[in-house]
């Protein structure tokens, strides 16, 4: 596979992984029993591994690490975030209320992921 190849598969799994994220939170704001789906368990978790290994092959391959590329290290630090608002959001939140402020926070983490990701800058916004 070459490196344009996987970056494609990347952007894809990031797509697909926020595309199920949003999917689950609109799911678990309803209450809906598809949160219950083997499918739904297991998917986003297939997607995420490909996701995490695409990105960890095309640092090796590239030679760009995080924490020596400012915006490498924005994303890994957003990413970060991202997952723990991902895991308040959908599992670890106390009241419904907590966990849509999660997902919805965690959404626009996502999207800063994906804007840095696109213009190379951890300041996407100023």
């Amino acid at each position: 596979m070459d490196y344009l190849t996987l970056k494609h598969l990347h952007v894809s799994c990031a797509l697909a992984s926020g595309a199920l994220f949003f999917l689950r939170g609109i799911w678990m704001m309803r209450d809906s029993p598809l949160l219950q789906r083997r499918w739904v368990k297991t998917l986003p978790h297939l997607v995420d591994t490909t996701l995490l290994g695409s990105a960890l092959t095309m640092v090796f391959w590239s030679g760009q690490y995080p924490f020596v590329q400012n915006w490498l290290t924005a994303k890994v630090l957003a990413l970060l975030l991202y997952i723990a608002l991902g895991s308040i959001a959908l599992k670890r939140g106390r009241s419904k209320r907590i966990r849509s402020t999660a997902w919805g926070t965690a959404l626009l983490v996502f999207f800063y992921i994906g804007a840095v990701a696109v213009t190379k800058r951890p300041t996407v916004f100023g």
